[in-house]
């Protein structure tokens, strides 16, 4: 139990239903869903789409979507990719030709088709109870009255304006300036997107007067997407990947999404004994550290669109997290894991809905960077997301950019499993963070006993390009240790991630947590 002494959030308990995410008024929005006989399916569409106007530099209709779920009375866990594919013309070669050795991050290059919209259009008619109109009813009313800009918001979107191109910034800068904290938000523009949607499904978004609204703010920037780029869009449904952890069997979206990366990060840290060490000190964060360099090298090098890659069983294989952790000295930090790791590899918004069937969905939904791509249509303000920024250029490369093909992907929604049983859908947002988020937040569970809450509320380090970010929290001690070892530390001005989970206990009762990080809360009946 914590101590109530100090500044912390209780978990939310309830019987019947909870939505935990990002911001309060989404989950509010879900759990009226569920209370209007909709399913966890229904309330996750929900809410993911309302977070697109409530946190418009995090995700929106121009964005991609990966969502793992169970169906009511079934363990079985499912995997839909709602990930878009680059244009059918797009051609790394003719960046490389153009002097490029990488897709720049804000430009035409740098947009795939969004697949979001079809996704939620396919969940809702498979796996919903409600009509697409009413789910989309919350979002429409926001996007149309407004919504008041919450702390969290204000934060990321000054920080992250200047990306704003064009139309982007007339629909998302109040008389050229970034908003301040209880600003009223509209976007009346998605809202009649968002109804003609509701009216005509998925086509609304993908052909029509609203596609070409998005081609033609590609096309003047120099894309060449078409029409039929984005007429073809269509999620697919896929078979999730998994491992194990101490008790927990941790679930994931395969590829082209990164979770096969926290498996693998778990793997390696199953050969240290991380329970031994103090959870707050300087030799856990080292290890993890170590681990995290390993497991994105391995992630960089094969994780793409699983039409160009078959490397996944080698990622996945305890003998390859074996190999990897014994390159781990744990007086001294690798600078270099790429040469180091050779031999052994030769051959950011997220919402939870658990409802009274025991249904539940874990969804993330994302533009990838702050603003996407900084480019929005004209008429209808739809930001579109950089996904294609997650392509390299190398020739050659499992994910080399090429026309039709999926981009590697950071966003990775997450279930635990315990006996057989779903226990836990959750999620860990921030990018690339997001495996070490994923492996810290399932070691805080298992390896020190902390409860969702107390998991995800603790401080977190990152090692990111060479810079391990320290988030405060960690004693000047502990900072100073690091470095002593190698680490170059840095205490970020942006907190790492944010997270949400719900755990379902085996006397029936759900416990929604979700992370102060964000402006968001758990909401229950």
């Amino acid at each position: 139990m914590r101590d109530f002494h100090q500044p912390q959030r209780s978990a939310v308990w309830a019987q019947n239903g909870i939505c935990a995410t990002s911001h309060p008024l989404a989950a509010q929005a879900a759990v009226d869903i569920l209370k209007q006989g909709g399913n966890a399916m229904d309330a996750a569409i929900a809410g993911a789409v309302l977070l697109g106007i409530c946190e418009p530099q995090m995700t929106g209709i121009g964005g991609d979507c990966f969502v793992l779920y169970n169906r009511a009375g079934e363990d079985q866990i499912r995997a839909l990719n709602g990930s878009g594919r680059a244009p059918v013309a797009a051609n790394a070669a003719d960046l490389r030709a153009q002097g490029m050795t990488q897709v720049p991050v804000y430009s035409a290059e740098a947009v795939t088709v969004p697949g979001a919209i079809d996704a939620f259009y396919h969940l809702n008619s498979t796996e919903g109870r409600m009509d697409l109109g009413s789910v989309l009813a919350p979002a429409i009313h926001y996007a149309e009255t407004g919504v008041p800009v919450a702390p969290r918001v204000a934060f990321d979107w000054a920080k992250d304006a200047a990306k704003l191109q064009g139309a982007a910034s007339q629909a998302y800068l109040f008389d050229g300036h970034t908003p301040k904290v209880g600003q009223i938000f509209r976007a009346s523009g998605q809202a009649e997107v968002l109804r003609r949607i509701a009216r005509d499904g998925r086509d609304a978004f993908y052909t029509g007067e609203v596609a070409d609204d998005m081609l033609a703010a590609l096309n003047a920037l120099g894309g060449v997407h078409s029409a039929h780029d984005f007429a073809e869009a269509k999620a697919t449904a896929t078979t999730p990947v998994s491992g194990t952890y101490n008790d927990m069997d941790i679930v994931e979206h395969p590829p082209n999404g990164q979770g096969a990366t926290a498996i693998l990060l778990l793997n390696i840290l199953k050969h240290f004994d991380l329970a031994g060490m103090d959870p707050w000190g300087a030799q856990r964060i080292h290890i993890e550290a170590e681990a995290t360099k390993l497991a994105y090298d391995a992630r960089n090098r094969f994780i793409a669109d699983p039409d160009h890659t078959s490397r996944l069983d080698h990622i996945l294989s305890p003998e390859t997290a074996r190999q990897l952790a014994a390159l781990i000295d744990t007086k001294s930090a690798i600078t270099a894991p790429a040469p180091l790791s050779e031999a052994v590899h030769k051959d950011t918004v997220y919402i939870t809905v658990v409802d009274r069937d025991r249904m539940a969905v874990s969804l993330i939904y994302s533009i990838y960077h702050g603003f996407g791509s900084g480019i929005a249509s004209e008429k209808f303000g739809i930001l579109l997301q950089n996904r294609g920024a997650g392509f390299n250029l190398i020739a050659g490369h499992p994910n080399e950019l090429a026309g039709g093909k999926r981009p590697m992907h950071t966003i990775i929604p997450g279930m635990l499993c315990k006996n057989g049983k779903v226990a836990m859908p959750f999620g860990v947002m921030g990018g690339a963070y997001q495996p070490t988020g994923h492996a810290r937040f399932v070691s805080n569970l298992t390896d020190f006993g902390m409860d969702p809450q107390a998991a995800m509320e603790a401080p977190r380090a990152f090692s990111d390009g060479g810079v391990l970010k320290i988030e405060r929290g960690y004693s000047v001690d502990v900072l100073q240790e690091l470095s002593d070892l190698g680490h170059r530390v840095e205490v970020p001005d942006t907190p790492l991630g944010g997270s949400q989970a719900i755990r379902i206990h085996q006397s029936g009762v759900l416990e929604g947590a979700s992370d102060p990080r964000k402006d968001g809360c758990a909401i229950g009946y």
